[in-house]
């Protein structure tokens, strides 16, 4: 079967209503924000054709790195990795933040948010070496990755930093953290339980880092975030990101921040550079032979695909190795060295395809993925949006695909 055939588009503005599923709900899509979460989202939202845009429309940055104030050694760091132009989240904020203004930066995901605030942070900590910077994210992938970008950034520099993250050994960061480190990056839950045995003393830290703080608080962080916050000194230097601002996000940015310069590069919900569409599953055809045929199209070369639950990740990866496709799993009940080794394994490109729950969804940056394929629908448009974002990156094109039963 082609490409072309399994796309059908005839949705006459009906939202998407699915099977009954086995707790007698339905497969349906719901949003989540901006209407709550029982309104039905409209199933032509997932068809959205890339943008091919003129080089007239192209970002013109006002500064390039070597512009801004930072010291000649961090400056030699950012162009040995090949970076010279900004990103607009890091042209417009990384000023503020080197004059130590609290902010709030808004921003689609794969902007460029994690440059946009180690570049000034590194540099505070070179002009003073007792200076102890956290940051705190939603996910253990996310701080793993924050963690080795601020050591290529701080390569021969001498700072160091110690990750924080639950379902790694909690001994081993212990050990670390007796060192003296300039960072902390990790997740609320073992940074707390870290804070609750003493080994970080948050009243040393003058500067916080909260990213994709809306996704912390959709996981259930809050109060974490709020004891974190309650630890620290009340004068101090605060740094928000967060890809959408709810009115619970306002209440934490009013509690949270002195006065911020606010920065928003949001242009859209979807990239521009991910062409969206579905694939209508046919009666009697079954998802896995579907999704079998298209990954043995030649231009399914690096593949996400999401799940909704740990245990359907997990059999679709085992299924998907019995036909022949090279594809690993992450989900939440993997062993945290089980988990890096299989996003190693796919960043290398030794296997085809990545299955996964929504726990990859947020702050992973895999170069090179060619397609996202929504095997499960996501519970929320937010999920919706951060999955496909996975794809698409940079000035890269992209292609995201929905199954719809």
């Amino acid at each position: 079967m082609g490409l072309n055939q399994m796309f059908k588009r005839n949705f006459n503005s009906q939202s998407y209503r699915g099977r009954p599923n086995r707790s007698g709900g339905r497969g349906g899509f719901r949003g989540s924000r901006g209407g709550g979460r029982d309104q039905k989202i409209d199933i032509s939202r997932f068809v959205k054709k890339a943008v091919i845009t003129e080089q007239v429309e192209h970002f013109v940055p006002e500064h390039q790195f070597t512009d801004f104030a930072l010291d000649e050694r961090l400056k030699k760091n950012i162009l040995d990795r090949g970076y010279t132009l900004p990103t607009p989240i890091q042209d417009r904020t990384i000023s503020h933040i080197l004059r130590g203004a609290d902010l709030v930066g808004v921003a689609n995901t794969g902007t460029g948010k994690t440059g946009a605030f180690l570049i000034p942070l590194i540099n505070k900590v070179l002009l003073n070496r007792r200076e102890e910077v956290l940051i705190v994210v939603p996910t253990r992938e996310l701080a793993i990755q924050i963690d080795s970008e601020l050591k290529a950034f701080t390569h021969q520099l001498k700072i160091f930093s110690v990750c924080c993250v639950g379902g790694a050994p909690i001994g081993k960061q212990i050990r670390e953290l007796r060192y003296q480190s300039n960072f902390i990056i990790g997740t609320p839950g073992r940074i707390k339980d870290l804070i609750e045995r003493r080994m970080i003393n948050l009243s040393l830290f003058n500067t916080i880092v909260l990213d994709e703080a809306d996704r912390m608080l959709d996981m259930g962080f809050i109060n974490d975030m709020r004891f974190m916050m309650s630890k620290m000194p009340a004068k101090r230097h605060t740094l928000f990101f967060s890809a959408t601002v709810s009115l619970d996000i306002e209440k934490l940015i009013k509690d949270f921040l002195k006065e911020p310069v606010r920065i928003s590069v949001k242009t859209q919900d979807t990239s521009k550079n991910v062409d969206q569409d579905i694939v209508k599953i046919q009666r009697g055809s079954l998802k896995i032979d579907v999704l079998q045929n298209l990954l043995h199209l030649p231009e399914f070369k690096k593949v996400l695909i999401f799940g909704r639950t740990k245990h359907g990740v997990e059999k679709l990866s085992a299924m998907l190795i019995e036909r022949g496709i090279k594809a690993e799993s992450i989900h939440g009940d993997k062993r945290h060295a089980k988990r890096q080794s299989a996003l190693q394994l796919f960043k290398k490109d030794h296997v085809q395809v990545l299955v996964a729950t929504d726990v990859a969804a947020r702050g992973l940056d895999i170069d090179g993925i060619s397609h996202v394929i929504n095997y499960d629908i996501p519970a929320t448009y937010d999920d919706y949006v951060h999955r496909i974002g996975r794809t698409g990156r940079g000035d890269k094109k992209g292609k995201a695909l929905t199954f719809v039963e």
